[in-house]
């Protein structure tokens, strides 16, 4: 089953082998090594970045904002190639099984992942230099698509969409997994539900993630 979800959302795959194995793993009583668990964090929250860079990427592009479609996608491509040091596959991975992994991690694999997280705020500084405060930017999301708070509740929106109508609901936090309760982070929030607090609050995520990601690095270090 674990192929399958790899193709519920070919954006996130190893999200959804993350949620299949661990209802598993809940169901059999198995506990996970914590390396394994690390390790899945880790890349979880790369694959939450891939994800938003894609959605971040296209929304520019819809506007009428190449530059950052290609930029983002750049950062993208950094991170499907560890995707492909790990499994051999760059989208569709199926890397994380029930009990833990297919295998441990390549050698040089973290040299990599730290490469990418070193670089990645100045990628994300560059991607809202362009957008943040440019007029047409702003003109074309501020105030569009608003949703309510209770409209946001009532609709059962989930994930960044949810947190930029301001309701403070993150999984991670609400019911940590994989050891998420022994990390820092925080949980980035809209005002107005708007498409500009969508963009803000999914740019917010994406450092959120990089910070858990180089907790992940670091617990993987010797000693």
């Amino acid at each position: 089953g674990i192929p399958l979800t790899d193709r519920m959302d070919y954006l996130a795959p190893l999200s959804n082998n993350l949620a299949l194995v661990l209802a598993v793993e809940k169901a059999l009583g198995i506990t996970v090594p914590e390396r394994g668990q690390t390790i899945r964090v880790m890349l979880a929250e790369l694959t939450r970045i891939k994800s938003h860079l894609v959605w971040l990427g296209t929304h520019a592009l819809d506007i009428g904002a190449m530059s950052v479609f290609l930029y983002c996608f750049r950062e993208r491509e950094q991170i499907l190639d560890l995707y492909e040091a790990i499994s051999g596959q760059r989208m569709m991975s199926s890397y994380f099984r029930v009990g833990g992994l297919v295998a441990d991690l390549p050698p040089g694999f973290e040299d990599k992942v730290y490469a990418f997280l070193e670089t990645f705020p100045d990628r994300l500084a560059e991607y809202e230099a362009l957008l943040t405060k440019n007029p047409l930017w702003l003109q074309r999301t501020v105030g569009i698509g608003t949703i309510s708070r209770d409209d946001a509740i009532a609709f059962g929106l989930s994930g960044p969409s949810l947190r930029a109508c301001g309701v403070p609901y993150d999984v991670r936090k609400a019911h940590p997994y994989s050891g998420y309760e022994r990390y820092q982070f925080d949980v980035p929030l809209g005002k107005n539900g708007d498409v500009y607090d969508r963009y803000m609050v999914r740019l917010a995520e994406m450092r959120q993630s990089r910070r858990i990601a180089s907790q992940a690095l670091q617990r993987l270090q010797p000693g």
